[in-house]
């Protein structure tokens, strides 16, 4: 007679087997759908050209070459480097480069305060006419003049150019570059500011560019039309010929395309000259 445990147990054991052998039939099933999934895949491969590359995993030039949806994809593109525009008026520079010449100290102080000065930069895109205060910003005054008799200023480039809020050229750095709009060089030397009680910057001034308070060196900038500064930079004197030139200039705008950059003009001062009376 069986006991009620020993029927529980053979019931146990034939529901084990009976689950063990759906276990065994769904493997068989999906080993059987494997086979023919992977023999129909092997096919789809071999029609397409008998290798990998049917698949687009391994694409290589060539098979993008032969796949205009692969030419029409877009592909990365380098940096766009900007183009020198002509602009009217604006030629080429004279033959030459900066000196480049340095100094330990300000020049000795020799301009007569009670004298009028005068300066002529002649640019590749034509002449700018200063008349020098030497009363109201002496030592400003003797650098300039001190600068462009040793021809420094000669073969220099106005490197940057604003026209928006400040409207101003800025010239006067032996080392400006395409890569520094914002200048770094200088004669070696600095000196203090001048003139700065009330200054005002309206077109046609002249005055220092500087990095701060007693840091002028070479730097200066030409204002071609009406501009708010704080009274932080020296005037030194005034545009008597020459402002529809820089207008010109500021016209044909900035070679990257934005307000603060270097002039589209690739504005060099082939001379500067200064001189009494």
């Amino acid at each position: 007679m069986v006991t009620s445990e020993q029927r529980r147990r053979q019931l146990a054991r034939d529901k084990y087997e009976r689950q063990a052998e759906r276990r065994a039939a769904a493997a068989a099933a999906r080993k059987r759908r494997n086979s023919v999934l992977g023999a129909a895949l092997a096919v789809v491969v071999l029609a397409g050209g008998g290798t990998l590359f049917a698949t687009g995993a391994f694409d290589s030039d060539d098979k993008k070459k032969s796949d205009p949806a692969a030419q029409a994809a877009p592909t990365p593109t380098e940096p766009t480097v900007p183009t020198r525009k002509a602009v009217e008026g604006c030629g080429e520079a004279a033959p030459g480069s900066p000196n480049g010449k340095q100094w330990q100290a300000e020049p000795a102080l020799t301009v007569d305060a009670k004298a009028t000065y005068t300066a002529t930069l002649d640019s590749n895109c034509g002449k700018v006419t200063l008349a020098l205060d030497a009363a109201k910003a002496p030592h400003t005054v003797n650098s300039f003049a001190y600068l462009a008799g040793e021809k420094y200023f000669d073969h220099t480039k106005c490197h940057r150019l604003t026209t928006d809020g400040i409207f101003v050229l800025q010239c006067g750095d032996p080392t400006a570059s395409a890569t520094a709009p914002g200048g770094t060089g200088g004669p070696g030397y600095k000196f203090a500011d001048e003139n700065l009680t009330g200054a005002t910057y309206p077109a046609g001034t002249v005055a220092m560019a500087n990095s701060g308070p007693g840091t002028n060196g070479s730097q200066f900038f030409l204002v071609y039309k009406d501009t708010q500064l704080p009274p932080n930079y020296t005037p030194f004197g005034k545009i008597t010929g020459g402002l529809d030139v820089l207008q010109k200039i500021a016209a044909a705008g900035t070679l990257e395309g934005g307000t603060d950059g270097h002039p589209m003009a690739d504005v060099t001062l082939n001379s500067v000259t200064a001189a009494k009376g």
